[in-house]
């Protein structure tokens, strides 16, 4: 069982950053992710990071501009977004699976535990 709670989501201008941190309370080794979803939208993957942390994966969207990390001391997960853009807009979600394998995935229905969501938003 792993149960998530982001925060630091908030209203930020285009160009801007802002970090949003996923709190995991388990006693499994677990691989993260963050997916995000638009009014209207799918939900939609942003980025894995394995359960040593040794191995990401972002979105093409994303990548170069967004970083997921990870603190398994304080079972923390981060996702660090730069040059913020107005179709960044969305809530984000913390995923997660328990794992003993370096792995990840980018697929919605592979994660079993799931956070509440936390909203960015992206303005001119």
């Amino acid at each position: 069982q792993v149960q998530l709670v982001e925060s630091g989501g908030g209203l930020v201008q285009a160009g801007g950053s802002l970090r949003l941190s996923c709190s995991a309370r388990t006693s499994s080794t677990y691989t993260m992710a963050w997916f995000r979803q638009a009014p209207g939208k799918e939900r939609e993957f942003v980025a894995a990071i394995s359960w040593s942390g040794r191995t990401t994966s972002y979105a093409d969207s994303v990548k170069g501009r967004f970083t997921i990390s990870r603190d398994n001391v304080k079972s923390t997960g981060y996702l660090e977004m730069s040059r913020l853009k107005l179709e960044d807009t969305a809530v984000y979600y913390c995923a997660a699976t328990s794992t003993t394998i370096e792995t990840y995935s980018s697929t919605y229905g592979w994660y079993n535990y799931w956070g509440q969501g936390t909203q960015v938003t992206v303005s001119s």
